[in-house]
């Protein structure tokens, strides 16, 4: 008879991405971390294995017809996957929702404290869905819930100056001669050439704000029933009061130039009717106490004393503290979601999974120590802990070493990036790892050592009575010519004051933040870095043809896979399969454009070559330069034709850092960029940091990690603590002071 081994996840020859026949057996109910470099595997194993196999069989239970809704997973390239249970994930993607959605709704907390008021809030005014602000009945009528009033900004909008004709009306859709323009001129009788600001008040009221009405219209000699609104009137109904954060991106971007917003007057910014906010409990309404930081809302929750609220009182603590314990007590329950960090978002996720009663699943984690001050990491790993102890898998994608401390099994994936990686170099325990001779563990033995000689500074830049969000009259000034970190525990107000204030009195510098790579299956390294454009043009030039042959989304396209290379083959219900194009076996291009060659080689054997070959073969200027930054960024060994939905979250960072490099600018602001970065990396970061003030660049980064903390030549540390207790300058000078600083909570990490 077989024997089943129940205690293991075991994967039999893993080939995802650059995966090279890996078989592992990772013991469940326990904490497993995979770590190693950037792009070595790990998440192949973790994201496009593991997870991506549970939901693949979890979804297969669902009929037919609800599969059809689902999104549509491949079976894992591997030979055998066993015992895997349900896997949970909890990854990075920042909440979203729109105003609608705040903290307190993610975490299912908003429902109980307002069951808590439906039952002792006085006086009493009926069932808790009436002190909802996503609810009809309890929302106020004013603002529709949203807490605040958008309205257009007419300036922009509408030039009094010019007529229709001349393009008077500015918003999108109202194009001179566009249809909807022609609908209204024709119903409300306008003339089109007539100057606004000579219109009469009947006639400028008919063109902005005509309500809704039927209207039989000219088209091309036939009558047709229209509905017609002014201008003004279809705007509003259509992007402000339909909320236009739910909208499409590029919808967003072409309409909130014409926004402009205040708080509501009737609600003053609480969202809720009156007759809800006239219902209190010890004082407070409800918009008062989701006004009030998690970390004090406790207490205040803890004082309400009454028989009947004891089972909530007790059930909304439990849940508070969660948040209190995972370091967000600085967060409120009204802040919107899609306003919190990566870090922020991945944390609140993780809180709902603690209330909750599920047990031997897999909890799957995509670095949760992203935006972790080194104070707060203890409080995640109790968190882990406590996750695992509850009788679940808790996987990790971790680099932190003291998040890597408390793993029971620890896999390091490597030896190095890409296809030099996609191998197991160790597996078992911490101190193991130490002696295990891999980067990983020679990098976990490395002391940190202070800079000792520091730069002088070229000048400074002043921020002056700073007072926004928690930051109170905060005066600093941040040296030019150096490297400066501002550092401090999460919600101490270091994004505040660079991302908001700083910013907007330099809004000609160079920003490399988090935001997100856009990741198609069209867009590569050579498309998002711009080579690609040169490189069509010197192939063009050599052939003497049309530069539009060498995009496999423009001429050159395969006509089979439309350049995608592969074909879908779409089985209704069942999940489609996705086939290399036989036409262009995979290649993109037609077969007449690789006909066409430079310097002896075709474009698909062009995109083929990794940053490091396509250094040797290049000679053009500008495509040396760019180049030279993906080199210097440690991406060497990446194509350029790589699709960039299968690199790393950390070489994403990384191909976006080499992208703005060769930009010419005098200040550079980086958020958090040793994200998805594993410690060998972080050396090649400090050195392109360290290249760039050289050429007498200032360079200001927003940085948790003690090793790029270390190497500053000045630091700005915030706190003393998140929320309300932060918001204060509590150091700023050189790294070997900062450690006498005895408020510096970074200062005692760096000792």
């Amino acid at each position: 008879m077989p024997v089943f081994d129940h205690d293991h996840i075991v994967i039999t020859g893993a080939r995802e991405n650059n995966l090279k026949n890996v078989s592992l057996r990772i013991p469940k109910r326990k904490i497993t971390i995979f770590t190693g470099v950037s792009g070595s595997g790990k998440s192949s194993i973790v994201f496009d294995t593991i997870a991506a196999e549970s939901t693949r069989l979890l979804n297969e239970n669902f009929s037919m017809f609800v599969r059809n809704f689902l999104p549509r997973i491949p079976q894992p390239d591997t030979d055998a996957i066993e015992n895997l249970s349900m896997a949970v994930i909890v990854d990075q993607k920042r909440l979203g929702g729109g105003s609608h959605s705040t903290v307190g709704t993610i975490t299912d907390i908003a429902p109980i404290l307002r069951l808590l008021f439906a039952r002792v809030g006085q006086p009493h005014i009926g069932q808790a869905s009436l002190f909802s602000f996503n609810d009809p009945q309890g929302m106020c009528p004013e603002c529709s819930g949203l807490g605040r009033r958008l309205g257009v900004d007419m300036g922009k909008a509408v030039d009094m100056s010019r007529s229709l004709r001349e393009g008077a009306i500015r918003l999108p859709d109202y194009a001179v001669d566009g249809l909807e323009l022609n609908m209204v001129i024709q119903a409300g009788a306008l003339d089109p050439d007539k100057k606004l600001n000579t219109y009469s008040e009947d006639e400028l009221d008919r063109l902005l704000y005509a309500k809704a009405r039927k209207v039989q219209m000219d088209f091309a000699g036939k009558a047709m029933n229209m509905t017609v609104e002014g201008v003004i009137e279809k705007f509003t109904n259509k992007y402000i009061k339909q909320d236009v954060k739910t909208k499409s991106e590029r919808t967003q971007r072409a309409v909130v130039p014409f926004l402009t917003e205040g708080p509501c007057t009737s609600c003053r910014g609480a969202r809720l009717s009156q007759a809800t906010l006239a219902c209190r409990i010890n004082g407070r309404n409800i918009a008062e106490m989701t006004s009030i930081e998690i970390g004090q809302l406790i207490d205040v929750i803890r004082e309400i004393d009454d028989a009947v609220a004891e089972p909530i009182v007790r059930s909304l603590t439990e849940r508070l503290q969660h948040l209190v314990d995972i370091g967000l007590d600085y967060l409120t329950l009204d802040r919107e979601t899609d306003t919190l960090s990566g870090g922020e978002s991945q944390r609140v996720k993780m809180v709902k999974h603690l209330s909750g009663s599920l047990v031997d699943v897999t909890y799957i984690f995509d670095e949760p120590s992203v935006g972790l001050h080194p104070r707060d990491v203890h409080r995640l790993n109790e968190l882990l802990q406590r996750l695992r102890d509850k009788g679940t898998t808790v996987i990790v994608v971790e680099h932190d070493p003291d998040v890597i401390k408390v793993a029971d099994h620890i896999v390091d994936v490597g030896p190095r990036a890409g296809s030099r990686g996609g191998q197991i170099v160790y597996e078992g325990s911490f101190h193991g790892l130490l002696d295990s001779g891999t980067l990983t563990g020679n990098y976990m033995r490395r002391p940190l050592l202070l800079k000792q000689e520091c730069r002088q500074p070229s000048g400074k830049l002043s921020i002056r009575d700073a007072s926004l969000h928690n930051l109170r009259h905060v005066n600093v000034d941040i040296p030019t010519g150096v490297l400066t970190v501002v550092t401090g525990v999460a919600g101490s107000g270091k994004s505040t004051l660079i991302n908001e204030l700083f910013l907007q009195q330099h809004p000609d510098a160079i920003v490399i933040d988090q935001s997100a790579v856009g990741v198609s299956t069209r867009s590569n390294p050579a498309t998002y870095t711009g080579i690609m454009d040169d490189i069509r043009k010197a192939f063009a030039s050599a052939n003497k043809v049309n530069q539009g042959l060498f995009s496999f989304n423009s001429k050159g396209a395969c006509e089979n896979c439309q350049g995608l290379g592969v074909v879908y083959t779409d089985l209704a219900f069942l999940d489609s399969v996705k086939l290399p194009c036989e036409a262009c076996c995979g290649r993109r291009f037609k077969e007449e454009v690789l006909a066409y060659q430079l310097h002896g080689k075709s474009i698909v054997e062009v995109l083929e070559m990794t940053v490091e070959q396509a250094l040797d073969f290049f000679q053009l200027k500008d495509v040396v330069r760019k180049l030279q930054a993906m080199s210097d960024v440690g991406l060497n060994y990446i194509t350029l034709g790589q699709p960039l939905s299968t690199l790393s979250g950390g070489e994403c960072q990384r191909i976006k850092l080499a992208s703005e490099l060769h930009k010419d600018g005098s200040i550079y602001v980086m958020d958090e960029p040793t994200t998805g970065l594993h410690m060998s990396d972080i050396g090649l970061l400090m050195e392109i940091m360290n290249r760039l003030v050289d050429k007498g660049n200032t360079v200001i980064v927003i940085e948790h990690n003690l090793d790029v903390i270390s190497q500053a030549d000045w630091i700005i540390d915030m706190g003393p603590d998140g929320g309300s207790r932060g918001g204060q300058i509590v150091f700023e000078g050189k790294p070997e002071h900062i450690i006498q600083t005895k408020q510096s909570l970074t200062g005692d990490y760096l000792k």
